[in-house]
């Protein structure tokens, strides 16, 4: 890894996407076709870009990040030979997200980065996050104590199942769907991950490592367009949000019936 240079008064911002996941629920007809073997989900072509290309191009439009490390599994070489401005591959990635983070973490560690220092990390499966959503994570955390995480607040009715049965309808106030990234100092999430190592806890994402470390995360509104694609209808969803992000002009002409169909305090459809 590149040095990371000398340290200035002001803590820096660094991104982490972990990319070592080898999950397939989202293979697509083209990925299925490429030799009858799937591609992980984050390598999946979306608008002629592996999707992993369109996270780090949204974290690539925010100047305050000092540098971006993409965590992949031991002997991935998807990047072997591409083009890698303005973020850097380390193959550290371990058999958990966790184990990813914590190895990418370690890694920016021993590159320079201080204890103190801020920390995005980001599904690289959320690929249509914004350059405007991540300023608005880091405008939101750079001066908490703890740090946080962009969510959502539940918008829809929750059902508690067993056996594909409805058994309770649970209360839905308070509750967020967390997203990422989430943004957190390096030391408190480095050691947050080794004491829920250590321990047995699960952790699902940062914010609940930090969570078990007796810590209270913030909640900055994200975006119902910024989640995970996971199943194979999701990438028809993402392809066309991304060519109307592309496309101004349709983006423009669509935007009177949409507000006409949307009521404008109905943040679950908020267009960022």
């Amino acid at each position: 890894m590149t040095p990371i240079p000398p340290k200035s008064l002001i803590p820096r911002l660094f991104a982490l996407i972990p990319c070592a996941g080898q999950g397939t629920r989202a293979v697509t007809g083209s990925a299925a076709a490429q030799g009858g073997e799937a591609l992980p989900k984050q390598y999946q072509p979306i608008v002629g870009l592996p999707m992993v290309q369109h996270t780090l191009q949204a974290f690539a439009g925010v100047a305050r990040i000092d540098s971006c490390l993409v965590v992949v599994a031991p002997g991935d070489d998807f990047f072997s030979g591409k083009a890698q401005a303005g973020y850097e591959v380390a193959p550290c990635g371990g058999a958990t997200r966790a184990a990813s983070v914590l190895g990418g973490l370690q890694q920016l560690a021993a590159g320079g980065a201080e204890p103190d220092d801020w920390v995005l990390v980001h599904d690289a499966a959320r690929c249509l996050i914004t350059s405007a959503l991540i300023d608005r994570l880091i405008d939101a955390c750079h001066s908490d104590p703890v740090g946080g995480l962009l969510a959502q607040p539940v918008p829809d009715t929750l059902k508690q199942g067993r056996d594909e049965r409805v058994v309770a309808t649970v209360e839905r106030s308070n509750k967020w769907l967390a997203q990422t990234p989430q943004m957190f100092r390096l030391g408190a999430l480095t050691q947050a991950l080794k004491m829920a190592q250590t321990l047995g806890e699960p952790v699902t994402d940062e914010a609940s490592a930090m969570e078990a470390a007796g810590l209270a995360p913030q909640l900055v509104r994200g975006s119902a367009l910024n989640f995970k694609v996971t199943y194979p209808e999701d990438f028809v969803l993402a392809e066309a949000l991304i060519k109307s992000r592309a496309n101004p002009r349709a983006r423009k002409a669509a935007a009177p019936k949409a507000a006409q169909k949307v009521p404008s305090d109905d943040n679950s459809r908020e267009s960022i």
